[in-house]
């Protein structure tokens, strides 16, 4: 059913973590419903607002990390493409960060 996607460990961890986080959110969203807030983004937002702010910084973080992933061998001198999970903790930062200060 899957094999037209390129199902490597960092791409099936990274979508796991996105689908506990919306099972995490949701639960949370039950037990404790948001309130709007400002935080340094342009809007009041809430945390599903933030989330799926964060969900789509991710995405372009790791789409741009493996755009210029190949370039960088060039670049640093490297012997091969540096590693997807550099783009994926740098991603998780991100969206820690928007979550929490957004």
């Amino acid at each position: 059913m899957f094999n037209w996607m390129a199902w490597t460990t960092p791409v099936a961890v990274f979508f796991c973590c996105i689908v506990l986080m919306l099972a995490g959110m949701t639960v949370w969203e039950l037990r404790s419903p948001t309130v709007e807030r400002r935080g340094w983004l342009p809007m009041k937002t809430t945390r599903g607002d933030r989330l799926f702010i964060g969900l789509l910084a991710a995405a372009y973080v790791n789409l741009a990390f493996v755009a210029v992933s190949e370039k960088m061998i060039g670049w640093f001198g490297l012997e091969q493409e540096p590693s997807i999970w550099i783009s994926f903790g740098v991603s998780m930062v991100l969206l820690a960060f928007i979550m929490k200060k957004g």
